[in-house]
C-alpha cells in the first residue's frame, strides 16, 4: 500500500470519528456514551496502526504531521485501555482530528516529485 492510500484510510477513520461526535455537545455527553467512546477509540487505534505502515523516510519529509503523537496515542490505548484518559480522547477529537484531516488532505493534494 502506498503512502497516499494509507493517508486516505487515515483520513477516512478520522472523518468517521468526527462524524460520530458532530452532535455530541460536551465531554460529559461523550463519556456517558460508551458505544460512542469505544467506536472513537477503535478508529483512533486504526489511525495509529496505519501511521506505523508509512515509510519512516516519508514521515521525516513531512514533520508538520504529528506522527509520533499519533503512534503514541495508539500505543497508550492498546497497552493500557483501562487507563485511557477519555478527556484526552475528547480533546484530540475536538482539537486535533480536524487539523489532521486538513493537513493530510493538503499533503495528498501536493504533486508528487
Amino acid at each position: 500500500m502506498d503512502e497516499n492510500s494509507i493517508m486516505r484510510k487515515i483520513v477516512g477513520y478520522a472523518k468517521k470519528v468526527t462524524g460520530y461526535t458532530k452532535n455530541t455537545e460536551s465531554y460529559d455527553l461523550f463519556k456517558q456514551d460508551m458505544v460512542l467512546v469505544e467506536a472513537c477509540v477503535f478508529n483512533l487505534i486504526q489511525i495509529g496502526e496505519l501511521s506505523n505502515r508509512l515509510d519512516p523516510a516519508y514521515k521525516n519529509m513531512h514533520p508538520e504531521i504529528p506522527w509520533r503523537s499519533i503512534t503514541s496515542l495508539r500505543n497508550r490505548i492498546v497497552h493500557d485501555y483501562e487507563g485511557v484518559n477519555f478527556s484526552l480522547i475528547w480533546d484530540i477529537i475536538q482539537d486535533d482530528l480536524p487539523e489532521l484531516i486538513d493537513s493530510l488532505n493538503k499533503l495528498m493534494d501536493q504533486p508528487r516529485l
